[in-house]
């Protein structure tokens, strides 16, 4: 079959934009997260909101492609175990291997329990109990902060499995095709329908949580978006046209997030309704996935000489980036080295140190599983980007 680089590009960059954000969240004022630097910025809200808004939406999106790619010629059960052994081990691992320090240094930074990293451990293996508001998820004794997004794909990817029998009916091919045959001003408007809804209906009553279980709004939008992934990853024509709409997509969403900004920002006698912005926000997501979507697919469906590195590094990139970030504050804080010098390092620090320690993931087959990739021959003969690489054309698009 013919590779979607533009998917594995978009693939790559997404999470490059998710790991960036993490980098931030350190630096912008009034947003809580694990650690926050004493250079917070207010002007960091303005991109961060920008982002924010569909980061991990276009995530789940192309996860849904990627599903579709994936299943042509693979029986229901057989996706479901090699996804669940991708990404439920990765996450057994994670939380319990590169996630703890996260939590131990919250946990710390916030007075909860006394420095030692060692007495930490044995008391996280041992599932707490912590004081209220140790770290986040101390709640449930131990935490996946940033992996949530692994129980979330695991969820949609079984229960989408388990409904393919309703999808693959008359009822369901009529709505995929519906879907797959929107065009023009259809296109723009009617998938963000349903997401409207789910922020009427759903959103006043399940704030985000990323604990999976009371996270019914986002389960609702992200669920609606991976369907919406799987309806097009291999329809020709709907691609074909929503690179037609890149302009106008782009345009669109640039002018709904200007609406949104100001909105925001109006006096508080003049305050818009919350349930205003919200609406207000899905319009402003949908026009951005696509605007996302049409200059990917129009620019990058191209073998790129950095895409066979990026499609093996992605996922232990992801898996090791906030705890490494969270080890390097912990380290350069102390330095005290100012508000350039020290992201500029922290950004380096973070990239280098995910670089070398995915180099030797890559090359260690015991450790490959743990982090998402197949134990496979191959590993020792990937090349950094910008060299040819060994070609792998039964890899799949992502994972």
């Amino acid at each position: 079959m013919n590779r979607r680089h533009d998917i594995d590009a978009l693939r790559a960059l997404a999470f490059g934009l998710v790991m960036v954000y993490h980098l931030a969240m350190y630096y912008v004022a009034g947003w809580p997260w694990h650690l926050k630097s004493p250079h917070a910025a207010e002007w960091l809200h303005l991109p961060m909101r920008a982002l924010n808004l569909w980061r991990m939406d276009l995530v789940f999106l192309i996860s849904g492609v990627a599903l579709g790619l994936l299943q042509r010629g693979q029986g229901r059960l057989d996706l479901l175990r090699s996804r669940s052994w991708r990404l439920l081990l990765p996450l057994a691992f994670g939380m319990a291997v590169i996630v703890p320090f996260q939590a131990y240094a919250q946990a710390v930074a916030n007075g909860s329990i006394a420095p030692g990293f060692g007495a930490f451990l044995l008391r996280y293996a041992a599932g707490g109990p912590w004081p209220a508001g140790a770290f986040d998820g101390s709640d449930f004794g131990v935490t996946w902060n940033h992996l949530w997004y692994l129980p979330y794909l695991w969820l949609y990817t079984s229960l989408l499995l388990l409904l393919l029998p309703v999808l693959a009916s008359d009822p369901g091919r009529h709505l995929r095709q519906a879907f797959a045959g929107l065009r023009g001003a259809a296109l723009m408007m009617v998938p963000v329908l349903p997401l409207m809804l789910w922020s009427l209906t759903v959103w006043p009553h399940f704030p985000p949580t990323h604990d999976l279980i009371g996270d019914g709004w986002l389960h609702a939008v992200y669920f609606t978006l991976f369907l919406y992934g799987w309806w097009i990853a291999t329809d020709p024509q709907w691609w074909a046209e929503v690179a037609r709409l890149r302009w106008p997509a782009l345009g669109m969403a640039l002018a709904l997030l200007a609406l949104y900004l100001a909105l925001r920002a109006l006096p508080a006698d003049l305050a818009v309704p919350p349930l205003l912005l919200r609406l207000t926000a899905d319009v402003y997501l949908w026009t951005a996935l696509l605007a996302i979507l049409g200059w990917g697919h129009a620019r990058l469906n191209h073998p790129w000489r950095w895409l066979p590195w990026a499609r093996a590094s992605v996922y232990p990139w992801y898996l090791l980036h906030q705890t490494l970030i969270i080890v390097l504050v912990w380290w350069l804080a102390p330095l005290r080295l100012g508000p350039w010098l020290e992201p500029a390092l922290l950004l380096a620090g973070t990239l280098l140190a995910c670089w070398a320690l995915t180099a030797i993931v890559h090359r260690t087959a015991y450790l490959r599983p743990l982090f998402g990739l197949d134990r496979g021959p191959d590993a020792a003969k990937l090349r950094r980007p910008g060299r040819r690489p060994h070609p792998s054309p039964d890899q799949p698009a992502c994972r």
